[in-house]
């Protein structure tokens, strides 16, 4: 099985970006110590002259054993709480939310 690496990236609504950043913040824990999860690191975008900016300031860089640990992490009552009230909730911090998969398996 091949690991998953997932980027979960967040574009805070006006003004809410530290409020979002410490719900986010609360998540780490929990998340970390579940089984198949490698890596589970929440971040916020600089300024660097070689990179570019990009609406979405914060962002989950994870890494987990197989995809079904990463279903299991969705599945948690945590992680579900967290996108009905602050993404799918028009009341929500969140303005918008990407969130990405890939794996580092070659193409055959």
């Amino acid at each position: 099985m091949s690991k998953v690496y997932v980027i979960a990236q967040f574009k805070a609504k006006p003004g809410k970006e530290q409020q979002l950043f410490e719900v986010l913040k609360a998540l780490e824990p929990d998340s970390r110590a579940e089984e198949g999860c490698l890596q589970y690191i929440l971040t916020r975008q600089i300024d660097h002259p070689s990179a570019t900016r990009s609406d979405y300031t914060i962002l989950f860089n994870e890494v987990w054993a197989d995809a079904a640990s990463w279903s299991a992490h969705g599945e948690r009552q945590a992680i579900r709480d967290f996108f009905a009230q602050q993404v799918v909730d028009a009341n929500g911090l969140v303005a918008d939310a990407q969130v990405t998969a890939y794996t580092d398996e070659g193409f055959c």
